[in-house]
């Protein structure tokens, strides 16, 4: 038995890969990525196995750009909830619905699959972030990236050059991960041969969860509480000697740091000198060198993701479906890999309990 399935292979893909410290996309190391690559020719790759030429990149973003309107229906649906409403909780009921206001056609192209969920989780979440604030639900403007059309329908102002820099960085460093929990529990609901969208409403569900996608909220929780950079010992110690966990620290696969906390750790440095808050930097500096010291790890990507989105002023409710957005491109290839060479996925579990019961009458117990 593997508590955890840890150190389990489940499946063959050839989507992502993680060799110690390396990450890869199609054999395409995340740094290379990051540096070169726009988000969309991250999905073109991720989907189609290569990187598009000029004609087919500007065919996929025309195509993104006429999914990203949302039905009218669907926003009246937003709008049903309430603003105070766990985000995810919104998300994961809105993906869940999504097939009933824009019907799946699982006979498509599977990049035109792709595609319009793609679009579709990005003007989710976007009408998500507006709703919460008593807000009109934007629409796209033409001619712009997928990651500008998600900052500026989130806050109704076009981004910085610095801003869509680092949210296209962040799109494409959450794109994947090999086998994560979300991944895996997307592949296990398709492996019924049950649809796409059920797929993700699953991935959603667990992303949710503090220990994968809801870390970053709660990093910045954590900073806020520190306040002030003098207060990091006092603070870092006081939970260490609690034995509370720091979160966005440590990794269950990556031993020797996580390659995609040094980007974001370079663009957080850069946005939040830029937007005059540079002790959001400072203080998880001074964390990630005072946990390194105490407990030998090393800062995941969540840790700078944290100070990258508040410096951007995405709430940090919306931190965990900002991360939706991204990973959905992750999601879909995955599950679309799983259907094309199914098997349904059924572990066996070791039984430690109570045998050779026998059953008591009622009135005898």
């Amino acid at each position: 038995m593997s508590k955890g399935l840890e150190g389990i292979i489940a499946a063959k893909t050839s989507i992502s890969s993680i060799i110690g410290s390396t990450l890869t996309y199609r054999g395409y190391t995340i740094e290379d990525l990051a540096a070169h690559a726009s988000f969309e020719e991250v999905l073109f790759l991720l989907w189609e196995g290569r990187l598009p030429n000029s004609e087919e990149l500007h065919s996929l973003e025309k195509e993104l750009f006429s999914f990203l309107h949302l039905p009218d229906k669907m926003k009246v649906f937003i709008r049903s909830f309430s603003r105070e409403g766990n985000s995810m909780e919104v998300l994961r009921t809105s993906v869940s619905a999504l097939p009933l206001f824009i019907p799946y056609d699982s006979a498509a192209p599977p990049l035109k699959q792709a595609t319009m969920l793609q679009a579709q989780m990005t003007s989710l979440v976007a009408a998500i972030a507006r709703h919460r604030k008593g807000k009109v639900v934007l629409e796209p403007l033409e001619g712009r990236s997928l990651a500008e059309n998600f900052l500026y329908m989130m806050s109704g102002v076009e981004p910085t050059a610095i801003e869509n820099e680092a949210m296209n960085k962040a799109l494409i460093l959450h794109a994947d991960h090999e086998l994560n929990a979300s991944t895996f529990s997307s592949r296990v609901t398709v492996a019924t041969l049950s649809d796409i969208y059920s797929g993700l409403t699953s991935a959603i569900g667990t992303l949710k969860g503090p220990l994968h996608g809801g870390a970053n909220e709660q990093v910045m929780k954590m900073l806020e509480e520190v306040g002030d950079i003098d207060n990091v010992d006092t603070y870092i110690h006081g939970k260490l000697e609690r034995k509370e966990k720091i979160m966005g620290m440590g990794h269950r696969v990556y031993r020797e740091g996580d390659p995609r906390a040094a980007i974001l750790k370079d663009m957080s440095q850069k946005l939040t000198k830029v937007a005059g808050e540079s002790k959001w930097y400072e203080m998880s500096e001074k964390i990630e060198a005072l946990i390194l010291k105490e407990k030998g790890l090393k800062p995941n990507v969540d840790f700078y993701s944290a100070s990258v989105y508040y410096s951007m002023n995405i709430p940090g409710e919306m931190f965990t479906p900002l991360f939706a957005v991204s990973r959905t491109s992750g999601w879909v290839a995955h599950m679309l890999e799983q259907y094309s060479d199914n098997r349904l996925i059924r572990p066996r579990a070791e039984y430690v309990g109570e045998t050779h019961q026998e059953y008591v009458p009622i009135e005898e117990r």
